[in-house]
């Protein structure tokens, strides 16, 4: 299929979701904010519904956020427009709510400001993050941090609007000390939860010990170096010591060294493969007594396999093709989730001796990894023949498997 020749399909289900909640939050601001009781006297009770009303609202809005998510997913359909906008829809939402409820008197802007400033600062660390090829997955702390921001929303949206001034008057209004009580929960997880995003990027920040950083600037020294070579010369010559590194017994010691560093770690492995056809598992499996670290693998050799096992997108297979970052990704995270293990590792590559696109020649190889704190991805290009470039690529999963077990 020529470049270009597909694009992403943009109207998704999920995304025509994502597009209706940020249309309608402006009927939640109207709802919550304008006086419309007003236009409705034959409604007795419509000043008193009001918060109810826009609480129901807001509600629904919120809902539909896993709504697009399993949308998304279950058809196959994550795009890069509806990774961009289902974040910046909840953002928006949870904004206006909180300028409302400024906007009424009911809550202190002191809340909003450490709310909305621990948004952008996690954009930008995520936005630094994606810049180096590395997916900060979102933790425990996150997910809590957002359930507890849309109850003391609601709780605060349905109290009494009219700000408590008297302290004697709080002992008879159990909902204001309940709303404030989520509210100071929600803040206390939106703190912890952007400390948690610096923890996980601190070696991406600079923060990391400097044999960290300078390991992994070696590691891409040693990628950029290859790809300079394959640029040059059209190829390079595969030296004594990558045929050194791929012997029997050099990847039977390396996968050793792998399954100790996750006992120690106590953590399980688990692996996605595509050109490797199954030989990183395989070479783990070789040592005796892996089966209390190797929970298993998934050779997802054709794109119906990484599609429907694996959870790869339709659209990042068609647009930008088997061999890429993201699709190295989303198989690493696809198999950490069907396997049920710690750690993932994928290898989505061409082997040879035919197969080069334009921008991706023969001996690219890409080696995904996920655990519970990160999704990234490294691109390596490998000389020699077929069999030299998957058991290189065997070797660089390995490695990329090491690394995260021994930061454990």
């Amino acid at each position: 299929m020529a470049q270009g020749a597909v694009h992403e399909k943009l109207w998704t289900p999920a995304n025509v979701v994502t597009l209706l909640r940020i249309c309608l939050v402006p009927v939640f601001v109207v709802a919550i904010i304008s006086p419309w009781p007003e236009y409705f006297p034959f409604w007795a009770d419509a000043e008193a519904s009001k918060p109810w009303i826009a609480a129901g609202i807001f509600i629904l809005l919120a809902a539909t956020d896993g709504l697009d998510g399993y949308l998304a997913r279950s058809r196959g359909e994550v795009t890069n427009f509806g990774k961009f906008i289902d974040p910046l829809a909840d953002k928006i939402l949870v904004a206006a709510a909180l300028l409302a409820l400024i906007e009424l008197g009911v809550l202190p802007s002191w809340v909003a400001l450490v709310i909305l400033t621990r948004e952008f600062i996690v954009s930008g660390i995520r936005m630094v993050a994606a810049s180096q090829g590395v997916v900060i997955a979102a933790s425990w702390y996150g997910k809590a941090k957002t359930v507890a921001q849309i109850v003391a929303i609601v709780l605060f949206i349905v109290k009494d609007s009219v700000v408590i001034t008297d302290p004697q008057s709080v002992l008879h209004n159990p909902l204001y000390l309940v709303s404030w009580l989520a509210m100071l929960i929600a803040l206390a997880l939106t703190v912890i939860s952007m400390l948690d995003y610096f923890v996980k990027a601190k070696e991406i920040l600079g923060f990391a010990p400097s044999g960290k950083r300078a390991k992994r600037r070696a590691g891409a020294g040693e990628a950029a170096a290859a790809d300079a070579g394959e640029d040059e010369a059209g190829g390079r010559a595969f030296s004594a010591q990558e045929a050194a590194s791929i012997s029997p017994e050099a990847l039977d010691e390396l996968a050793g060294r792998v399954l100790e560093a996750a006992r120690a770690a106590g953590a399980t492995v688990g692996t996605a493969e595509s050109l490797t056809g199954g030989l990183v598992a395989a070479t783990l499996t070789d040592v005796p007594g892996s089966s209390d670290v190797v929970r298993g693998g998934v050779v997802s050799y054709s794109s119906d396999v990484k599609r429907d096992v694996l959870g790869v997108g339709r659209e990042t297979l068609a647009l930008i093709g088997a061999v890429s970052e993201e699709t190295a990704c989303a198989m690493a995270e696809g198999a950490r989730a069907a396997l049920g293990c710690d750690v993932a590792v994928s290898a989505t590559g061409i082997a040879g001796p035919g197969g080069a696109e334009p921008g991706k020649p023969v001996g690219t190889v890409w080696i995904g990894r996920a655990d519970a704190s990160l999704t990234c991805a490294r691109c390596c290009h490998f000389p020699g023949t077929r069999e030299e470039v998957r058991l290189l690529a065997v070797r660089a999963a390995l490695e990329f498997a090491l690394e995260a077990l021994e930061t454990r």
